[in-house]
């Protein structure tokens, strides 16, 4: 027995991909009468790396630096959403709606989506791996396999349609 598809969490790396990946989750959203969350995880550097940063800032600026990449993720993934529903969408006058709310977050990306899959109660989770040439045909990207491996929840992959691929 299948169980239904009510919150969908759809994670983005913003990469050309990811926006193929979210016109997946939006039709997925409206056969199912569903709600999205988008997640973008902002990967940690590593403790060595942040020292050296912070010798280079003033106090405070890095958390501020973080704060505006938040506010622009916030603001691509909304205009994307929004240039989507316009785009493949138009007679869906509820599309806009689906979107029940964009995260930012940071950490290590497979870690935080399982995390936030957990804590959202999302029911599927849908996101795009890049596939480039043989590898693509015989591995999953890194960070879908890592979600795949240890989520019990649905996953929803998307490749990279074959017309944007490089030979």
């Amino acid at each position: 027995m299948t169980h239904p598809i009510r919150k969908i969490l759809y994670a983005t790396d913003l990469s050309p991909n990811s926006s193929h990946a979210l016109s997946y989750a939006v039709k997925l959203a409206r056969d199912n009468q569903a709600q999205i969350i988008a997640l973008h995880v902002i990967e940690e550097i590593s403790p060595g790396n942040a020292a050296l940063v912070d010798t280079y800032l003033k106090e405070g600026e890095r958390e501020k630096f973080f704060e505006q990449s938040k506010a622009f993720v916030v603001q691509q993934l909304q205009g994307r959403f929004r240039d989507l529903c316009e785009k493949e969408f138009p007679d869906d006058l509820d599309c806009l709606e689906r979107l029940l709310a964009i995260e930012v977050c940071s950490g290590y990306p497979a870690e935080v989506i399982l995390q936030k899959a957990k804590a959202l109660g999302s029911d599927i989770i849908v996101m795009g791996t890049h596939g480039k040439g043989f590898i693509s045909q015989t591995f999953l990207g890194s960070m879908a396999k890592r979600v795949l491996a240890r989520t019990r929840k649905p996953v929803f992959i998307v490749p990279l349609p074959k017309e944007t691929q490089n030979p």
